[in-house]
């Protein structure tokens, strides 16, 4: 999704009802849950959109704006079966100067980790409508992701067992963190996902970076690979739908760990030009 081509003429107004953090303060990370409310009739999201935030200026180099996109962690039926409400999920993220070394706080995720109970916010969007469920509950849906990619999955997962209230597929969810204390929604804090594991048709495999202390991203890879007969059936079952959130940079070992799992980069690349062009392939990545 290019963030410059979209359209952020169309703006909403929301108020932030919760706010809390998921990781624990000794965790290093800072990522929270955010409730916002929009008072407005005409404002609709499903599962899998993202929302546009427009902090307030000034902006660098003298932009007009600066626009984030967030994924929705919430079911369509909204946040505690309210309508107006959705949740977000964000990490209050840093950047390093390439020239000078010095350290920055992003724009976007500092203002919104900063913000209290009754502050507003302008939005716009919701954007992305190839990111979605299918609507055949006997379909397979095939989930990986990292970090605050896990957002969007919280929303599908709600969606399958609390509003349509069953799912015949199988869903199977990869998860990755750096460490215990940054599985978002499924650690001490927060455990929001914990609740399904007694679905009969739900599992998830949680994968941890083997040297968070050196950024190392977690090693999902290593965690398709240990189930690799079930994913390769799952990725030869024309009803199985793959969808990838997370970081960019993850694509590479995750093609390699498919590949793998396919039997060879031949095999792996067939079958994913196949998911794609039955549009079983879904990314949302950054």
């Amino acid at each position: 999704m290019n963030i410059a081509e979209l359209d952020i003429s169309h703006r909403y107004q929301a108020t932030v009802r919760e706010t809390s953090r998921m990781t624990p303060p000794d965790s290093g990370v800072e990522v929270r849950h955010i409730v916002l409310e929009v008072d407005d009739p005409t404002f609709h999201f499903i599962e899998g959109q993202c929302i546009g935030v427009l902090p307030p200026g000034p902006h660098e180099f003298g932009a007009e704006h600066h626009l984030r996109l967030y994924s929705i962690a919430s079911g369509r039926s909204g946040e505690g079966s309210q309508a107006a409400r959705f949740s977000i999920c964000v990490r209050r993220c840093f950047y390093i100067d390439e020239v000078s070394g010095e350290q920055y706080p992003g724009m976007a995720s500092n203002y919104l980790c900063d913000r209290s109970p009754g502050d507003a916010l302008t939005l716009t969007g919701p954007y992305g409508r190839h990111f979605l469920v299918p609507r055949d509950e006997s379909a397979n849906l095939l989930m990986i992701g990292i970090g605050t990619g896990i957002a969007p999955f919280r929303a599908f997962i709600k969606h399958v067992y609390e509003e349509r209230g069953s799912w015949r597929g199988k869903i199977r969810l990869f998860y990755g963190a750096k460490t215990p204390l940054e599985m978002l929604y499924l650690n001490d804090v927060h455990n929001d996902l914990g609740q399904y594991y007694d679905q009969e048709t739900f599992q998830a495999f949680q994968a941890l970076s083997p040297r968070p202390y050196f950024d190392e991203p977690p090693a999902v890879e290593e965690r398709l690979r240990e189930h690799s007969l079930e994913v390769r059936e799952l990725l030869q079952d024309p009803k199985t739908y793959v969808y990838v959130a997370g970081q960019e940079k993850m694509s590479e070992k995750l093609d390699e760990a498919l590949s793998e799992v396919a039997g060879s980069q031949e095999k792996w690349r067939a079958a994913k030009e196949k998911l794609i062009s039955g549009r079983r392939w879904s990314e949302l990545l950054y």
